[in-house]
């Protein structure tokens, strides 16, 4: 058995977060969820800003940025579950029908 880890799928994160979360997530609903997804993004691009080019960001707003990547995509994941939308079948839209075949 090999000592590398397997690669983590989005169902697997997704579903990591249902386990953890869904139970107060689906008490505070969709609209509050909404708008503690949309406080994360804010603090995206604070960390994006910090560490655009030209800029020379510390140790620390460098680690930021991937954290706030992250706290977003664990939102998404978390208004996802409770609008019981599975993220990776949703991305199919990108990867089975391609890019040029999906309607804006």
């Amino acid at each position: 058995m090999s000592n590398t880890p397997q690669a983590l799928t989005i169902r697997a994160f997704q579903k990591f977060i249902y386990d953890k979360y869904y139970a107060t997530d689906s008490v505070r609903g969709t609209p509050a969820t909404f708008m503690w997804f949309i406080e994360e993004v804010g603090e995206l691009s604070t960390a994006m800003a910090n560490n655009a080019p030209g800029k020379n960001p510390t140790p620390a707003e460098r680690a930021n940025l991937d954290e706030e990547f992250a706290d977003v995509f664990a939102w998404l994941c978390t208004l996802a579950n409770i609008n019981n939308v599975d993220l990776e079948r949703a991305l199919e839209k990108y990867t089975v029908k391609g890019v040029d075949g999906v309607k804006s």
